[in-house]
Order: C-alpha cells, then sequence, then structure tokens
C-alpha cells in the first residue's frame, strides 16, 4: 500500500530553533493507527530555507531543549 498524506493525522507538533537548523518534536497517526512520536530535523540553507536533513546524533544543548518536548507529545500518545 502507497503512502497516503490525507490518511496521516498530526496530533502534536513543536519545533526548537538552533543557530543552524530546527528539530521539531511530532505526534502522529496513520490510517487511525497507534500514536507514534517522531522527531526530526531541517538545515537552513543560504537563502534561509529549511530542507530535511538526517536527524542522526544531537549535541548536548539539542538534548536538554528537546526532552521536554518529548514529554509533552508523551501525553498526546
Amino acid at each position: 500500500m502507497a503512502y497516503d498524506n490525507s490518511l496521516d493525522k498530526s496530533l502534536f507538533s513543536e519545533s526548537i530553533e538552533f543557530e543552524s537548523s530546527r528539530i521539531t518534536v511530532g505526534v502522529f497517526s496513520y490510517n487511525n493507527a497507534v500514536p507514534k512520536l517522531q522527531i526530526s530535523r531541517e538545515n537552513t540553507e543560504g537563502d534561509g530555507n529549511y530542507k530535511f536533513a538526517k536527524l542522526g546524533r544531537m549535541t548536548k544543548e539539542e538534548a536538554e531543549k528537546v526532552m521536554p518536548l518529548m514529554q509533552k507529545a508523551l501525553k498526546h500518545m
């Protein structure tokens, strides 16, 4: 079955901006399934626009700021 954007429901989403990127914590439910936590990174390009990037590793500063958002997200699961 192919992915259908209309079946993907966002239950929570909040972002934190850093110097050259932003990290978003969200809770999504696809086709009314069990809600799942998603963490994603976007890096800024030269023109100020954001482009999706692999989250990979986080710095201590990033982790400290993401943890409270994860706690908020858990309440929506």
